[in-house]
């Protein structure tokens, strides 16, 4: 009874989510209005962190000698990867320090360590997914267009081989995200013409081109007879960090108790029917100080899709009144262990790679 509980979505009146709208901009307004010194410290804290991290990384492996430095440089410097990514780069860019006023740290200037450009990226998920969280055939980032993980999208003889799929899109995750806003398929199925799939993919391969020669031209050479340590260390540093990303991004949104929406059922919503799809379409992961850095506080998604522009280290703060709330109007707060959370996206992943049973059985009679 409680899976089926879990599983369900909790539909609530017109002035029930009215009263859930105010509840939640309320908890939105004491936190605005506390935010100051302590905010900015903590974000500039956690750049110089990555920094440090990617210096001493660069160094173990540039004039390290045995495995044991390199060990460690692919580890510090994988860190310093995640930590740019995540607790950076993905904050910055949704404008949580924007009252900062700060150059350095501006949503729509700041340009991170990754593949994907800036402004792709920008919206591609400031607006296309946090807009549209789990709405299928809006939400792009619902399967990232690889992978079919609801009964609501259409099932094709390609998804018997996605637990592939998956495993190459997190092996290579940084790549997923970077293509992400070029509209291939749609350019592949005539939806967008040549010029205008050319003028998207200019900025990508911009990008793309700076990492691959940063990562594997300029620091390699640097090196002199040391370039393949460094270039394996920065291959490997590079893999940890898109599987990391990938686990805590899967992890955020598709669970095995995460909602989809259909387009029908959206029409219409109102502020406080966003919020509840918010909290429906996203899951949280438990864990100590190190894992919400690690994963940029996205450990707190819930939290991340009601207030995508309020500081990341809030959300360890906010999230028991927001569990407090949905316990009020008897929304379920999915939560749990990474294991469990990471376990049940590859039960759903499976799952849904093979074809609905109600069709196999329509097809059988």
């Amino acid at each position: 009874m409680i899976n089926k509980i879990r599983i369900n979505k909790t539909r609530l009146d017109e002035r029930t989510l009215q009263a859930l709208a105010a509840d939640l901009d309320a908890l939105r307004i004491s936190v605005e209005s506390e935010l100051g010194e302590g905010d900015a410290k903590h974000i500039r804290r956690a750049r110089g962190v990555a920094q440090a991290s990617a210096i001493a990384g660069r160094g173990l492996l540039m004039f390290g000698f045995g495995p044991i430095s390199w060990v460690a440089g692919v580890l510090s410097l994988a860190t310093a990867k995640i930590v740019e990514n995540m607790e950076v780069g993905h904050n910055v860019m949704h404008g949580q320090y924007d009252w900062m006023n700060d150059p350095e740290l501006n949503s729509q200037t700041y340009e991170w360590d990754i593949v994907c450009d800036g402004d792709h990226w920008r919206h591609s998920h400031n607006v296309e997914h946090h807009d549209h969280t789990n709405i299928i055939g809006k939400d792009h980032d619902y399967g990232y267009g690889m992978l079919r993980l609801t009964e609501q999208q259409r099932w094709s003889p390609w998804n018997l081989l996605q637990p592939l799929w998956y495993f190459l899109l997190a092996v290579n995750f940084q790549w997923g995200v970077a293509v992400h806003d070029i509209k291939i398929g749609r350019y592949v199925k005539g939806r967008i013409n040549k010029e205008e799939f050319s003028q998207r993919a200019r900025p990508f391969l911009r990008k793309a081109g700076r990492q691959l020669f940063k990562d594997y031209v300029l620091f390699p050479a640097l090196a002199f007879w040391q370039w393949p340590r460094v270039l394996l260390g920065n291959l490997l540093a590079n893999l940890i960090r898109n599987l990391w990303t990938n686990a805590i991004i899967f992890c955020g949104h598709f669970t095995a108790d995460a909602q989809t929406y259909t387009v029908r059922e959206v029409q219409g919503e109102s502020q406080g029917h966003w919020y509840l799809r918010q909290i429906q379409g996203s899951s949280n992961l438990e864990g100590g100080r190190w894992l919400h850095l690690l994963s940029g506080h996205l450990s707190h998604q819930i939290e991340h899709h009601l207030y995508p522009d309020i500081p990341a280290p809030r959300y360890a703060q906010m999230a028991p009144k927001v569990r407090e709330i949905c316990a009020r109007y008897g929304i379920h707060y999915n939560s749990g262990g990474f294991w469990r959370q990471y376990f049940s996206v590859l039960v759903r992943l499976a799952k849904h790679s093979l074809p609905n049973r109600r069709a196999v059985s329509a097809q059988a009679s």
